[in-house]
């Protein structure tokens, strides 16, 4: 008997819960479970696929000096793609306006929400965001751990036990992975039933520059990082079309971060780039939300009518280089880190959060894939480089 298709299961699962809160948002809003579920059972796989894949591939390594290498081009990567992505936010919002000739009364309902993700802001610092990022953390222990175990005479029967482990967590996940289309059908009917696609139309204008800045990063500056890795974009992102679905229904990269890990092996990239590079991307690396994050800032003061000076541009983009980093890669993370910026930057009030906060969901689905593609890249991109510079036992 023939396997189902999960691409098109998955395709079908986000039309049907499209529908469902669209006719039925009262039963939407109750599958948001289904969705929940889905993403905390994925998040289930995170640390110890991230453990065992570093581990592993730290193991392999003969030098510390090509750990050293790979971690600094991966963080000179993530910085200059995140500043082009800023840049080319703060361009398209300047160029197309979407906020102007909107009244911020209108949204004004939503107080209680907005104090919320204020309160949330207020928390922020780097010590919690490290001490409650379990990826990074567990990114930290595995470098140490593996590069440790690779330095180690009886390493041998270790090693062996860690690839048992890690074939049966990545058979475990492909069982899991035929739950995907239950996540984005609960995903997609939560958000459609609880905001409605009615919420879209006052705010069609953002929505359809942000959708565009997106496309235009993704094909532009992703398709030539990708044609000087000798890749093409369209073919990756054919293989791994079921990761972008289940992003698109569950608004959430991390859902799809262990499935990304394992099609990158299987498209070449090798295991030690991909342990190192994709966990600490979603950190670090967020194209998607930092397009986002600069596109709202812009469309607030153009709503309140704020004329930013040189200057107040020239620190904005400061502000946006280091809040953009201090969100993880999970369904709301970039709205605290919007409201952290507002209150970094006092040029527009915070409570400007209730304009967005009926589309940002919709938006989110935006960022998460680009996010998700993004590091998809930088891992491929930063395999590319390493090609020439690596010992042929270190790859």
């Amino acid at each position: 008997m023939k396997r189902p298709n999960l691409t098109l299961l998955v395709l079908a699962a986000v039309l049907l819960g499209i529908a469902i809160g669209h006719f039925a948002p009262a039963r939407g809003i109750q599958l948001q479970a289904l969705g929940d579920g889905f993403i905390g059972l994925i998040k289930c796989f995170i640390a110890p696929m991230v453990f065992l894949t570093v581990t592993l591939g730290m193991a392999g390594m003969t030098s510390l000096r090509t750990t050293g290498r790979v971690g600094l081009k991966a963080l000179i990567y993530f910085e200059v793609l995140t500043t082009l992505a800023l840049l080319l936010g703060l361009a398209v919002a300047t160029w197309l306006q979407p906020g102007a000739g909107l009244d911020p009364d209108r949204f004004a309902t939503a107080a209680a929400d907005v104090a919320k993700y204020r309160a949330r802001a207020e928390q922020f610092s780097w010590l919690g965001f490290f001490l409650q990022n379990l990826t990074l953390q567990v990114l930290v222990v595995a470098l140490l751990f593996g590069t440790w175990l690779g330095r180690w005479a009886g390493r041998a029967p270790v090693i062996a036990g860690l690839e048992w482990a890690s074939r049966h967590v990545f058979r475990i996940l492909r069982w899991v992975m035929w739950l995907a289309p239950l996540g984005a059908l609960g995903g997609m009917a939560y958000t459609v039933g609880r905001f409605g696609l009615g919420s879209l139309v006052p705010l069609a204008k953002l929505m359809a520059a942000v959708y565009l800045t997106m496309a235009l990063f993704i094909f532009g500056a992703l398709g030539l990082v990708m044609r000087w890795c000798g890749h093409s974009l369209f073919r990756f992102l054919r293989h791994i079309r079921e990761e972008l679905l289940i992003v698109l229904g569950t608004s959430s990269s991390e859902a799809a971060l262990p499935q990304l890990m394992v099609k990158l092996e299987s498209f070449g990239c090798p295991r030690p780039i991909v342990g190192l590079v994709v966990p600490a991307g979603y950190s670090f690396n967020l194209d998607g939300t930092t397009v986002y994050l600069a596109m709202a800032v812009m469309f607030l003061t153009q709503v309140y009518h704020v004329t930013l000076s040189p200057g107040q541009i020239v620190g904005l983009i400061g502000v946006l280089a280091v809040t953009s980093k201090g969100s993880a890669g999970v369904t709301g993370a970039g709205f605290v880190t919007l409201a952290s910026t507002l209150m970094a930057l006092k040029v527009v009030p915070v409570e400007g959060l209730a304009l967005l906060l009926g589309v940002d969901r919709f938006m989110s689905e935006a960022r998460s894939i680009t996010n998700l593609i993004g590091n998809g890249v930088a891992a491929l991109a930063v395999a590319r480089s390493e090609r020439g510079a690596t010992p042929a036992g270190e790859r």
